[in-house]
């Protein structure tokens, strides 16, 4: 399982002229689902997102989490962070889990991620999505499970 964290000014999906998700100060988070992951590895990833320390202190440290700013998450489900390149130019996702798993997981890190004080607003499981950020620092960090 992959989470590609960017931490935002304000974010927001769009499904054709429908906004499904809008946020300001916090995490757009994209997740890639493979074969094989569980609800025990979202978990894992979950709370490393939820605790993870990338806003600035008044020192201008990296030492605030989402809750202790008062951030929100917007979670998309994105399956090509499971992009295979090494053969040819074009980019095979046979890595990424099956639409039935992916949706499940995808479900089930919204749901725990509600059961925080965190507002959680989404994007929408396997439609075509138009994404748009303001990227703050830049500042973005990749938590792949299989190196927690």
């Amino acid at each position: 399982m992959r989470f590609l964290i960017q931490r935002v000014n304000h974010a927001k999906v769009m499904v054709g002229q429908e906004v499904t998700g809008q946020i300001t100060k916090g995490f757009l988070t994209l997740i890639g689902i493979c074969d094989g992951d569980t609800e025990e590895i979202a978990d894992k990833l979950i709370k490393k997102l939820i605790h993870l320390r990338i806003f600035a202190d008044t020192d201008g440290k990296t030492n605030l989490s989402l809750q202790d700013v008062g951030g929100s998450l917007l979670l998309v489900s994105q399956f090509t962070l499971y992009a295979d390149c090494k053969k040819g130019n074009r980019p095979s996702f046979i890595r990424s889990a099956s639409p039935e798993l992916a949706n499940r997981l995808y479900e089930y890190i919204i749901s725990e991620c509600k059961k925080t004080n965190i507002t959680v607003e989404t994007g929408i499981f396997g439609a075509d999505m138009q994404i748009s950020l303001e990227n703050d620092g830049p500042f973005t960090v990749l938590l792949d499970s299989c190196e927690l």
